[in-house]
């Protein structure tokens, strides 16, 4: 009996470790694209965001609690996640290091030859993207993200950089296996233009994906799904007025939310000395 008990209870630990959560850029669900709003929103005044300051910066650590417990960066690898998405509270989330002693850039802007920028995050890399080619639009994978069985760290290669004013997206999944035998995935990533396409009534403009870290941070990912007609904003936060939640994905610690286009705030009235009332 107490051999059945340790096969069972070692079949179940090999259940929990073969668990590969899904790195939020490549969670796409697709099938909530196609929601509609309903008549009624609730209309409230909208956030006022203030510029960081790199003093403000949360320093986490993929592995480990200090630089000493990371492991060595691969050739272009990102070393460093900056993530921009709410301004009143940036993080960088540290990877690997860099090997000869060089210091990861945690500049929070993407001047430093350094930095490959995707929407609201700065992805820093140890050798300078000057050296990277191009990518073309929906062919090369300008990045490979390996996730791992055995933990929750990933590994992000980069391969090229997109043209200016273009965003990346999910090009295709792909079976992976670890240096320790372990399966796991490999997801890649391709260029595209902006879309220019214009939302229609009750469309979603954008559609938010929030996982809440273990930090106590929420990590969110925004995708743009159309641009909304002249007078109108997309919601730029999953706080804003405008966003109503979607649906949580309990396996991957993910609830989504849908951003609709919403009246632009009326500009706020000036008065100037001497005005009469």
């Amino acid at each position: 009996m107490q051999v059945l008990i340790s096969l069972l209870l070692a079949w179940a630990l090999c259940e929990v470790r073969a668990v590969i959560r899904t790195p939020l850029e490549a969670f796409r669900p697709s099938a909530e694209l196609h929601l509609r709003r309903p008549d009624k929103l609730s209309f409230l005044p909208h956030k006022r965001i203030s510029t960081p300051q790199k003093g403000d910066l949360k320093i986490l650590y993929q592995t480990g609690g200090s630089e000493e417990d990371l492991p060595d960066c691969r050739p272009r690898q990102v070393c460093s996640k900056v993530d921009l998405y709410d301004t009143t509270q940036p993080w960088i989330e540290r990877k690997c290091r860099c090997l000869g002693h060089r210091p990861c850039s945690s500049d929070l802007n993407a001047d430093d030859n350094h930095t490959l920028a995707d929407k609201t995050t700065l992805y820093k890399t140890c050798e300078p993207v000057k050296r990277l080619p191009k990518c073309r639009y929906f062919k090369d994978a300008a990045w490979i993200i390996y996730s791992f069985p055995d933990s929750n760290a990933t590994q992000q290669i980069v391969n090229c950089h997109c043209p200016k004013y273009s965003v990346t997206y999910l090009l295709k999944k792909l079976p992976y296996t670890t240096p320790s035998g372990e399966q796991g995935n490999q997801y890649q990533f391709a260029c595209s233009p902006q879309s220019r396409l214009r939302c229609s009534r009750k469309e979603p403009c954008k559609l938010f994906s929030a996982r809440r870290r273990h930090e106590q941070i929420d990590e969110v990912n925004a995708n743009t799904i159309c641009q909304c007609p002249r007078g109108h904003t997309c919601p730029k936060h999953h706080t804003e007025t405008g966003v109503l939640a979607g649906i949580t994905y309990a396996s991957e610690d993910i609830r989504t939310y849908h951003g609709y286009c919403m009246p632009e705030p009326p500009p706020d009235a000036y008065r100037f000395v001497g005005d009469k009332d």
